[in-house]
């Protein structure tokens, strides 16, 4: 009996020393899965991010190519037709003898000036050529003065940053963000005064919009006030956005993007 108890001393020990290596071993498993878990759940958010920052892209390129071939368009067939139909007017006020025509012939041609006009106002929001022309920084004060000139509203541009050209991408993004507050402003603000600044904070560049109205709550806010547009414009040029209103208390909207 003595020989046989001595005899399982060792098999006890192996045995005890089996199940710890095999703990052991479960333990790093379990570790070892848990972190490849974690890497593979990353990685996957990692690609849904990148596939709906391409997707972001991708949509708001469509809608750059569309408004493009809509500006065209209007220019090349509408425009050009509103032309002619102002051309032969003229040909016939000239060869008009009826006196009575003249008021009705004089109200026609300032209609088709007007549609002209338009034409080109809105050609101009849909591809502005001063922004391609000269950048976004003139753009943007000219887009102020603008809407200054079309509505109500006081616009007071600030520039503390200096003159320069900005990739394509960025400065297109930014004049549309800009084209966005300035809408909301005006549709659901019912603001008088709107603050348009654009400064260089060592190496970022900041654009603020600030308007006199009626704020909102952002818990509250509507999807109609395009937030998760703006959002989305200022994720794909890698910047960020702050939101800031209250009732009664007006809005404030912060750009903010590493240009340096």
């Amino acid at each position: 009996m003595q020989a046989t108890g001595n005899n399982l001393i060792p098999v006890l020990i192996i045995g005890t020393l089996v199940v710890v290596i095999l703990i052991t071993c479960l333990f790093f498993f379990v570790i070892i899965y848990q972190r490849k878990m974690l890497k593979n759940q990353k990685e996957l958010r990692t690609l849904h991010d990148q596939r709906q920052g391409d997707l972001m892209n991708a949509v708001f390129e469509t809608q750059e190519s569309e408004r493009k071939r809509l500006a065209e368009d209007l220019h090349d067939s509408v425009g050009q037709v509103l032309s002619a139909i102002k051309l032969n007017m003229h040909r016939l006020d000239k060869n008009c003898i009826s006196q009575s025509s003249q008021p009705l012939l004089a109200d026609t041609r300032r209609l088709i000036d007007e549609s002209i006009q338009e034409i080109r106002n809105i050609i101009h929001n849909v591809l502005p050529p001063v922004l391609t022309d000269y950048g976004f920084l003139i753009a943007l004060e000219a887009l102020g003065n603008k809407v200054e000139q079309a509505t109500r509203i006081k616009v007071r541009f600030e520039k503390k940053i200096s003159d320069q050209r900005f990739p394509h991408e960025i400065e297109l993004a930014l004049y549309r963000i800009a084209q966005e507050l300035f809408g909301n402003a005006i549709k659901h603000a019912d603001a008088t005064i709107i603050h348009l600044s654009v400064k260089q904070e060592g190496d970022f560049m900041v654009m603020e919009f600030k308007d006199n109205g009626v704020g909102f709550k952002l818990n509250e806010v509507k999807q109609g006030f395009g937030i998760k547009n703006l959002e989305s414009r200022v994720q794909l040029i890698n910047g960020e956005i702050n939101i800031i209103s209250k009732p009664s208390a007006g809005t404030f909207t912060t750009i903010r993007l590493k240009i340096a």
